[in-house]
């Protein structure tokens, strides 16, 4: 296969890819450089090879004893990205996010699983190595494997180790050919030329490795060090998303139950300003939370100035310390107590949860009117989970703290609330200072009954 232009017209920039034929059935501790080197010993210099991960995974030993291949992806497993029946996308041991872990069934013998290279950039080096020592030339060397892609039907090779290849190109801080300044462009040239390389490779012809001729610049030289650093990372590692960059980390349900479980208490936030539009993308989720008779039970009062906040929270603290002195408090238990409240004052933003009886039914009946009232508690509640998920979902801690609830009067009259608005709580919101600490495993057994 072949970009160059044809014969006679006007020469175009172009590289050639084809794929070696004559590679034997790979066996345990075949040398991969060696069969590659007897296979097309007219390898040059800036060449770069497309090796599949099987015939690595082959001559390392890689294949396993597995009657049950649902087992052998459980062991590879690092973490569940995403579930659809028996199909899992995980991370594997590799830090690779792709289906059943990269274990297969295939062009194996029967009984036995193939898994991934233990570490595809090292067997990339190794086999860059053995290419030099044997026919004298600096190659670059990537090892594939197919891959699924999000919103995109159809399977790609993509690198999954790397030696000697600028597997990434940054062309942030560049202009396009209008002036236009690219501020997001970095290219993958690993998983490009992969692809080109799959393209001729195919997937059941024999053929497990093909050469890339005419881009020479895409290979880093030798003389750089062969320790598989291409200046974005350690090599094909480098085309693995950071979990923090990750915005589509977890699939649906995996995602909810991360965000529910996930979610922690913050009590130090940074000083970083709270995005309003995130806050209001989590009220949106939290007026979805059942509620009685079809009412709307809740109102968030949003506080997004200090000013608003230093002086409720002023007017509280005094409300707080007349009602210890009341209660015959020492200064010492005091000031202990009004501590307690910082939670809220170091807050960048804070959200005082109302409820609001609208819709409620009277009974004239005090046991039946209590349960009533528990009911709009109840789903006040529940909206204030949603919301401290949906700030979860948004990358924000929250603390959600009851203290408005013991000076409700003075909540009101500072924050100029009807009448019957009851504040219930308030939630403080920010950027997490600190990573939280590990939560004490819950048997959920402990808290069920079963009748």
């Amino acid at each position: 296969m072949s970009t160059t232009a044809s014969a006679g017209a006007e020469e175009r920039p172009g590289y050639r890819v084809w794929a070696l034929p004559g590679i034997p059935e790979v066996r345990p501790g075949d040398d991969i450089a060696k069969l590659i080197a007897a296979a097309e010993p007219g390898l040059a210099d800036g060449d770069v090879l497309i090796v599949t991960s099987k015939i690595v995974s082959k001559a390392e030993g890689r294949v396993v004893r597995a009657a049950d291949r649902e087992a052998a992806i459980d062991a590879e497993t690092v973490r569940v990205v995403a579930r659809r029946g028996t199909l899992r996308i995980v991370e594997n041991r590799q830090g690779l996010v792709m289906a059943a872990a990269g274990v297969d069934a295939s062009n194996t013998p029967s009984g036995t699983v193939l898994l991934l290279p233990e570490d595809p950039d090292a067997s990339a080096r190794a086999i860059r190595a053995g290419l030099r020592d044997t026919l004298g030339v600096d190659v670059g060397v990537l090892v594939s494997d197919t891959f699924g892609r999000p919103w995109r039907a159809g399977l790609t090779d993509v690198a999954i180790g790397a030696a000697g290849v600028h597997v990434l190109d940054d062309l942030r801080g560049g202009t396009d050919a209008h002036g236009n300044p690219l501020s997001a462009t970095v290219v993958a040239t690993a998983d490009e030329l992969a692809a080109a390389g799959d393209l001729v490779k195919g997937k059941a012809t024999g053929r497990p490795v093909a050469v890339v001729r005419g881009l020479p610049h895409v290979v880093r030289p030798a003389d750089g060090g062969d320790d598989g650093r291409d200046g974005t990372g350690e090599g094909a590692r480098a085309l693995v998303r950071a979990a923090a960059d990750d915005m589509f980390r977890l699939g649906t349900s995996e995602a909810v139950r991360e965000a529910v479980t996930g979610r922690r208490t913050v009590r130090a936030f940074t000083d970083d300003p709270v995005d309003p539009g995130a806050v209001r993308r989590a009220v949106a989720a939290a007026v979805t939370a059942p509620a009685p008779h079809h009412t709307t039970p809740w109102r968030f009062v949003l506080l997004e100035s200090a000013e608003s906040r230093v002086r409720l929270l002023d007017a509280m603290r005094d409300a707080w310390i007349a009602d210890l002195r009341r209660d015959g408090r020492s200064e010492e238990s005091i000031a202990k107590r009004v501590r307690r409240g910082d939670v809220l004052r170091n807050a960048p933003y804070l959200i005082v949860p109302c409820l609001v009886m609208d819709g409620s039914h009277t009974y004239g009946d005090a046991r039946r009117d209590g349960a009533e009232r528990e009911m709009f508690v109840v789903a006040t509640g529940a909206g204030v989970q949603n919301l401290l998920v949906a700030l979860a979902g948004e990358r924000l801690g929250s603390a959600w703290v009851s203290s408005t609830m013991f000076c409700r009067d003075v909540v009101r009259e500072v924050l100029e609330l009807p009448a019957d608005w009851d504040p219930m709580g308030a939630v403080a919101v920010g950027r997490p200072a600190e990573e939280p600490r590990p939560r004490p495993e819950r048997d959920a057994g402990a808290f069920v009954e079963v009748r």
